[in-house]
């Protein structure tokens, strides 16, 4: 587990304003730090996760947490709620056509400060 001081130290390196932003959002409350953490680190480290994967590690009516970005390979057939850092355009697409609700880190930190009903995909 990071402290809050290595992950503001991290985050003074990272040059997207929109991460920044998040880490710092997600730092301040307790039930998000996990995600700091995951942000906060290398790039390498991000949780970039395919359609094809997300649909394999989850449930149907499930919230999940994607620290990365969600890309479009293959597809998902359950409707679920995913939380991002980004999506990819087709990926987006095709949730919105399977009738999944998406939505950004900053968002739901926002809307659901004590992140219930949430699980957080790592690697």
């Amino acid at each position: 587990m990071k402290s809050k001081t290595k992950i503001s130290k991290q985050s003074k390196r990272k040059t997207n304003s929109i991460l920044v932003e998040t880490i710092m959002l997600a730092k301040k409350n307790k039930n998000w730090l996990k995600v700091a953490e995951i942000l906060s680190g290398p790039r390498k480290r991000m949780v970039n996760k395919n359609l094809k994967e997300i649909g394999i590690e989850i449930k149907e009516g499930e919230k999940i947490i994607v620290p990365g970005k969600v890309l479009s390979q293959g597809d998902i057939d359950k409707k679920i709620k995913i939380v991002a850092l980004n999506f990819s355009e087709k990926a987006k697409e095709k949730l919105i056509k399977t009738g999944c609700e998406t939505s950004y880190i900053m968002e739901e930190i926002k809307k659901n400060p004590e992140a219930k009903g949430i699980k957080i995909l790592e690697k």
